[in-house]
This record gives structure tokens, C-alpha cells and sequence, in this order.
């Protein structure tokens, strides 16, 4: 499969591994792709899962609605949901990292029935964030959270002196200065796509009692969390059990940024493979 279709959009997807395996979601993150898991999919490719990396709603040409409306969470599930629909499987093992995250957490709270495993990467429970905004720095490390929903003002920023700050805070942020050109240079040759990208964040005012009232996720659940993660502190991580009711583990790597797919990609297939295994353990 190299692409799925839902309501008139139609999105890119990686597609690798043996049709009628266990299949395993892979949902990126701000400002990454499909791309960013390559290191991640390796071992599980290796280990006969079938691996799905679709490029999310913004961040594929053929899927940007222009309305910030159209990024809400119920709407970035439903596409989730469309792929597995598309790729002829009931029940998934879910992985997201940074706002990939996000969806996957609200997939789980809300679609259980369609899931085998979870296994978040860096974005806490929504409702652990919010906690943690009460009681810690959090609401300080999320800065750029608030910062991108001001109009015009973001993408002038990302693209100013040919990318120059965007790189330079990609960087800052724990990614290779490889990684960061790549990335900037992907916002900043791509205007609707950059625009595209920001709306997930110019959603959330309209999505924040969705977030607090997501419920508790009940699927087996590995949340990996690492200590130099800029943008999400200790505390915010440590929260996420709370609302866990099924089988949960909590990963923390030392040393490692925010950019766990890229720095890390050995570590985070082991720990999604131990929870895969733990339901499967014959696979």
C-alpha cells in the first residue's frame, strides 16, 4: 500500500513487511515524516511485523485542509482509523511519538477495540500534561505550544535568514545538525505545508476539554519518556501512569533528546517489540 484515502484526502504511507503479519502504526511527530521511524522499523521488519509509517494529515500534499477545524483529534483518530481500515487489519500495534503521541493516546482512549498495544514516545497522557502545567515547569518547557498558535508570526520565524533559527533551535533541541537543516529546509521550501504542520497546534483551543476528558487507557501500554527531552519534564512524564488502567511499563532513556526515533532507534524497538511480545510472546 503507498497510500490511503479518507474523505477526499489522500495520504502518502510506508508500507513494508508481509501482508497478514501483526501490523505495527508508526505516527510521527512535529515537523517529521514517515521518514524519521526508518531506524525504528528495521528491527521490527527483521522480527516479521508488518510496519506502517504513514505521512500524517498536513504533512502529505494531498491531505491539507485549510480549515484548523479540520485538526482536531477526532479527525487526526479517524485517519488513523481509515488506515488500518485500508490495510485490512481489525487491531493494531499503535506507536506514536510527539504529537504522533498525542493521536495515538486519544486512539486508545477512544478506540480500544482497534488495538493490540500502545506504545507512546515522549508525549505524555494529555491529562498528565495538564497536571503537570499546574505543579511543574511544564508550561514553561511547552513555550512553543502557545507560540505557534499566533498567527503569521510562526512562519516568518521558521523561515527568517533561510531557516536559520529553526535550525539553530532544532539543534538546540538535541537533533544531529544534519537532521535539523533536513527538517528546516523541508518547512521552509514548503509553505502550505508549513502552514499545514502548524495548524495541528492552532487546533488545540479547540480540542482542550477533549484532552482533559480523556479517559483511561485500558490496552497494555509502554510510555518512553527521555531525560533530555527539552519539552517535556519529569514530572509530566512520571503522571502518565495515572491514567493507565491496563498492563503499563515507563521507559526512561538517560542522555537521550526529544528526537527518540532518530537518537535512539535500537532502544525504542526493543522496548516497542517487549510490548508487542507481551501479549504475543510466541511471535
Amino acid at each position: 500500500m503507498e497510500a490511503f484515502s479518507r474523505n477526499g484526502m489522500r495520504f502518502d504511507v510506508s508500507d513494508e513487511g508481509p501482508v497478514g503479519a501483526e501490523t505495527v502504526v508508526l505516527l510521527h511527530g512535529f515537523p517529521q515524516s514517515a521518514q524519521s521511524w526508518i531506524g525504528v522499523s528495521r528491527p521490527l521488519l527483521a522480527a516479521g511485523y508488518r510496519v506502517i509509517a504513514p505521512d500524517q494529515r498536513g504533512y502529505t500534499p494531498r491531505a491539507r485542509p485549510r480549515s484548523r477545524r479540520a485538526y482536531r483529534l477526532n479527525e487526526l483518530v479517524a485517519d488513523v482509523v481509515a488506515l488500518a481500515d485500508a490495510a485490512g487489519t481489525e487491531r493494531i500495534h499503535l506507536v506514536g511519538h510527539d504529537w504522533g503521541g498525542g493521536v495515538a493516546w486519544m486512539f486508545a482512549a477512544t478506540r480500544p477495540e482497534r488495538l493490540h498495544t500502545l506504545t507512546a514516545v515522549s508525549a505524555p497522557h494529555p491529562r498528565a500534561v495538564a497536571k503537570a502545567m499546574l505543579t511543574s515547569r511544564q508550561s514553561w518547557q511547552a513555550w512553543h505550544v502557545g507560540f505557534f498558535q499566533v498567527p503569521w508570526l510562526p512562519e516568518a520565524a521558521i523561515r527568517s535568514r533561510g531557516g536559520r533559527l529553526a535550525v539553530a533551535l532544532l539543534e538546540r533541541s538535541g537533533l544531529s545538525a544534519d537532521l535539523a537543516r533536513a527538517y528546516a529546509d523541508r518547512l521552509i521550501n514548503d509553505p502550505e505545508g508549513l502552514a499545514a504542520a502548524l495548524r495541528w497546534y492552532r487546533a488545540m483551543p479547540l480540542d482542550t476539554s477533549v484532552g482533559l476528558r480523556a479517559g483511561a487507557v485500558t490496552v497494555p501500554t509502554t510510555y518512553v519518556w527521555s531525560t533530555n527531552d527539552i519539552a517535556i519534564g519529569r514530572r509530566a512524564a512520571e503522571l502518565t501512569s495515572r491514567w493507565v488502567t491496563g498492563p503499563f511499563d515507563f521507559k526512561v532513556l538517560e542522555g537521550v533528546s526529544h528526537w527518540i526515533p532518530e537518537q535512539a532507534p535500537d532502544a525504542l524497538a526493543t522496548y516497542i517489540l517487549e510490548r508487542i511480545r507481551s501479549i504475543s510472546p510466541t511471535t
